[in-house]
């Protein structure tokens, strides 16, 4: 049985516009040919000395009683925008805010964050909540990386935040698979471990 087509011929269709759609992500992906798989990701962690991790961690430790997270805007201001540009630190890479991407009329918008380095690059999708449909819009945006670059990188790596929760997935371009992260890195309890991960995407 065929089943309906989600997305209209003729029609522009945003990032943005994924998010807020009801239908299963499966079936949106599957609208571009690609399939989603939910398991555990095997994200290798980088050993680099981090010499800024512990003021990190304790500005945003003494800063949380204080501040009111009811906003995306708060949420990238006060808890992404600070660890990204460590990871800026870090690496060298180079950051982008509000990218804007446009591949085709159905894969078109502007990528919250968007980061590269030689032969590297990491998108990451902030939100105030609803990981799971912010999850939906990060693989699209993907999808529309896979697109647009012309990189013989595997894969392409990316990230849904809430600032205080960290999602990632994992674009494999051979297969034209995403693969969604069951893992949840929480913020700052996990901070190590989520700096170390974006630090090995990213480092040279």
């Amino acid at each position: 049985m065929t089943r309906p087509s989600i997305l209209q011929p003729g029609q522009s269709y945003t990032f943005r516009q994924y998010f807020e759609m009801s239908y299963e992500p499966e079936d949106i992906l599957a609208e571009f040919g690609y399939t989603l798989k939910r398991s555990l990701l095997f994200l290798p962690q980088s050993t680099a000395t981090l010499d800024r991790l512990d003021n990190l961690k304790t500005r945003i430790e003494e800063s949380l009683p204080y501040i009111s997270l009811t906003s995306e805007a708060a949420r990238r201001e006060l808890l992404i925008a600070p660890l990204l540009l460590d990871i800026v630190h870090y690496t060298r890479a180079q950051l982008r805010i509000e990218y804007p991407l446009t591949v085709t009329e159905q894969l078109k918008g502007s990528l919250d964050y968007y980061l590269y380095s030689v032969g590297k690059l990491l998108v990451i999708e902030a939100k105030n909540a609803d990981l799971a449909k912010g999850f939906t819009q990060l693989a699209v945006e993907l999808i529309a990386l896979d697109k647009w670059i012309d990189s013989e990188q595997p894969i392409l790596q990316g990230a849904v935040s809430t600032g205080d929760i960290w999602q990632f997935g994992v674009l494999h371009r051979e297969q034209k698979q995403i693969q969604q992260g069951l893992t949840l890195y929480r913020v700052p309890d996990d901070l190590e471990s989520l700096v170390r991960i974006l630090v090995k995407i990213l480092e040279p």
